[in-house]
């Protein structure tokens, strides 16, 4: 089926915006405002929050758009993702790569705002962001490239205020950049038999289930650690730990989650969940640690 020329505009952003999960923006956004805590000690002003969010909004937006224009024909042989709108042709494909390009410009647009720095690094994140769906075809690491790609909200979100890097802002970065990719890998076990027959590179196609189901906890685990380093770089109060606590509840409970779910689809289902209610309780924990200190 192809997308039909007395298609309404509004029916057509409705189709992209479920393809792109625009909601699960959500996600995204907590990590970029810890960023931001981070850099002004405290809340940032509202113009700062304003702009990372467009930017967190514009970064997503191009991320996911390029990787349903990039995968169309992948998700058209997996029986998982074959009814996504470029899959079975109900969308165009020129209409995802002008969503994806819509949301380069409010990214850039974003960035220019917040700091003259973020637009001298954004080429980073934009490389990250068109790279990710190609290195799926050659690299099992390519969740940790979708770990880096969500990492640079946080280090963007504190760059943009602090107008500088730091050394706490570095492990943000390398904490979300594990985080993202523990849960990918929790992702990738729904498609591990398809990604063999395709020849799709992933963690568990390469080294198998038990490896999938492993390594997750024990990324979440170092996740923790890094946040907690990243803590005490940055001088944070002690209710701060209680959202590095946070952190390991998560990973025990993805341990659990795994002798007690039904199948993967349900397990990523409780998995994307506790990792999105972790996220918000991490920021809560962070702003806690800068407005109450000893």
């Amino acid at each position: 089926m192809s997308l039909s020329r007395t298609t309404s505009p509004a029916a057509i952003v409705q189709i992209v915006l479920r393809e792109i999960r625009v909601e699960h923006t959500l996600f995204a956004l907590p990590f970029a405002y810890v960023g931001a805590v981070f850099a002004a000690r405290g809340a940032p002003s509202i113009h700062a929050f304003v702009w990372i969010t467009l930017a967190v909004l514009g970064a997503r937006t191009a991320a996911m758009a390029t990787n349903r224009y990039v995968d169309r024909e992948i998700d058209a042989q997996n029986p998982r993702t074959s009814r996504r709108a470029l899959a079975n042709g109900s969308l165009a494909p020129s209409v995802m790569l002008a969503t994806a390009i819509l949301g380069i410009v409010l990214l850039v647009v974003s960035a220019a705002a917040l700091s003259p720095l973020c637009l001298k690094l954004l080429p980073l994140a934009a490389l990250g962001i068109f790279a990710y769906p190609f290195c799926k075809r050659f690299t099992w690491g390519v969740h940790f490239v979708l770990g880096a790609v969500d990492g640079f909200a946080p280090l963007g979100a504190y760059i943009a205020i602090a107008g500088r890097v730091s050394w706490s802002a570095i492990a943000l970065f390398v904490a979300v950049t594990i985080w993202v990719a523990g849960f990918d890998v929790i992702y990738a076990l729904m498609d591990r038999d398809v990604d063999l027959a395709q020849n799709i590179r992933s963690i568990p196609a390469a080294f198998g289930e038990k490896s999938g189901r492993l390594l997750p906890i024990v990324l979440h685990v170092v996740m923790a650690a890094i946040l907690g380093i990243g803590g005490v770089l940055a001088g944070v109060g002690p209710l701060y730990y209680v959202g590095v606590a946070g952190a390991l509840v998560l990973a025990g409970y993805e341990n659990r989650q795994f002798d007690r779910a039904a199948n993967v689809f349900v397990l990523n289902e409780r998995v994307f969940v506790s990792n999105m209610i972790f996220s918000i309780v991490f920021l809560v924990a962070t702003y806690a640690g800068f407005a109450w200190r000893p």
